[in-house]
């Protein structure tokens, strides 16, 4: 294989048209796989919280149980850059297609045997190091999910529709979270504390099985992007893709990251933090707690296909800048309002989430734009999981413990940051980087 290593452009590459995929065959396999990742994903969120703490960590006072079952969520956003490196080769280098198929197989079979482990009750220790490895399986495969469903995406989107075309791999965040909220929200109607303790809980990670079923089906049906196919024909993969990354894409590697942050930091403190808030310190019935969330990811979904619309209208960047001064000053009313009672609570996940939405929907295609086509699927999909780490990763632990440590106004204060630094970022970043 003809290497190109030194001659690749650092500018972004213009997107070419599809020739032999749908759209409505592209954004189905788009969709469906990173739904059913996020569904994976925040299954366990919702677990870490409903029923992790008493099954893997039960020696525990109540509050270190949680914390802990958040640091067994925290392992995958460090397993994801690692997922990202190995998959984004392997993207870059043999498609797209192989390569998502392999990252959807991953997370799934991961999932798969969490539902299947045994409790702390029944061996001990080894139960919460087992469940932390099989999150870190889940955290490796969506590290090389995302970045290429989003290229599935954008490599196929006509001119003037990137923004569009590429917020539908975004919009599996808030079915994925819809589907695993409500699935649990059906067993706590349908089953008593004692029987979802007992064995209810694994039922959300076993039936998986049929979502990854319906993935593997979408994914296989689909060609190669023909943005890909044209690299292969001009000889333009290069041999290593991570090492030309970070020998001539560093800016947009280190931007790209920090951009994404505040979107990170949002959604973790309105979804796996605000259900645990709910849960453990304002005593809302879970089932409660759900309904929130269920009307949050309703929400979010509703603005991301608002975000690809708008975006490709007035601008990516600009849309970029505005929704995140907009996450600024929405710091300054998060104490208010998660700590004015539940109808507050309501107004803060819809509006958390409305935000999010927007955020959400420009994040992945902002991600590829920099990065040319043999190093995309790499690029974009490092920057999107070092900004797991650095946003998502800690944010529900971070924002429990300055909760009970300082008050809920330093939560607020802890967003602030986030929307700041990415502000900077975005305005450092030239129109052709976001």
């Amino acid at each position: 294989m003809t290497q190109a290593t030194s001659s690749v452009s650092p500018s972004a590459e213009p997107l070419v048209p599809a020739a032999l995929n749908s759209p409505a065959r592209v954004l189905t396999a788009s969709l469906v796989g990173t739904t059913i990742e996020f569904f994976d994903f925040y299954v366990y969120a919702t677990a870490a919280v409903l029923v992790f703490p008493a099954l893997f960590f039960p020696n525990s006072d109540p509050m270190t149980a949680l914390l802990a079952s958040f640091a067994t969520f925290s392992i995958a956003f460090f397993a994801r850059p690692f997922g990202a490196v190995v998959f984004g080769h392997f993207g870059d280098r043999i498609g797209r297609k192989t390569t998502l198929v392999a990252a959807l197989l991953t997370m799934g079979i991961s999932t798969v045997i969490i539902g299947l482990l045994p409790t702390y009750e029944q061996i001990g220790v080894i139960a919460p190091l087992l469940l932390a490895l099989c999150r870190f399986g889940q955290g490796f495969g969506l590290g090389g999910e995302w970045g290429g469903a989003v290229l599935l995406a954008t490599e196929n989107a006509p001119p003037g529709k990137r923004s569009w075309y590429g917020m539908f791999p975004q919009l599996g965040a808030p079915v994925g979270l819809f589907l695993s909220s409500g699935i649990f929200w059906l067993l706590l109607h349908v089953m008593s504390q004692e029987a979802l303790l007992s064995w209810g809980w694994r039922v959300p990670f076993i039936s998986s099985i049929a979502l990854i079923a319906i993935g593997l089906w979408v994914r296989l049906s689909i060609t190669e992007t023909p943005a890909f196919q044209k690299a292969i024909d001009k000889h333009e993969r290069v041999e290593v893709p991570v090492a030309e990354l970070f020998r001539n894409h560093k800016r947009s590697l280190v931007l790209g990251t920090f951009v994404a942050l505040a979107t990170f930091v949002l959604f973790y403190i309105g979804s796996a933090y605000l259900l645990s808030y709910n849960v453990k310190v304002l005593k809302i019935p879970f089932t409660d707690a759900l309904e929130v969330q269920l009307l949050g990811s309703v929400v979010f979904g509703l603005f991301i296909p608002i975000a690809g619309k708008l975006a490709d209208r007035v601008g990516r960047r600009e849309l970029l800048i505005a929704i995140t001064v907009l996450i600024g000053l929405f710091s300054f009313l998060l104490p208010t309002l998660m700590t004015s009672g539940e109808t507050a609570i309501f107004v803060f996940s819809a509006a958390s989430m409305a935000l999010m939405g927007v955020t959400y929907g420009l994040i992945g295609t902002a991600l590829a734009a920099p990065f040319p086509t043999a190093v995309r699927y790499t690029g974009s999909s490092i920057t999107f999981n070092f900004a797991g780490i650095f946003g998502a990763s800690l944010a529900p632990y971070i924002a429990t413990w300055l909760q009970t440590t300082y008050g809920m106004t330093y939560v607020g204060y802890y967003l602030l940051v986030a929307a700041i630094i990415t502000l900077a970022c975005i305005l450092l970043s030239g129109k052709e980087e976001v």
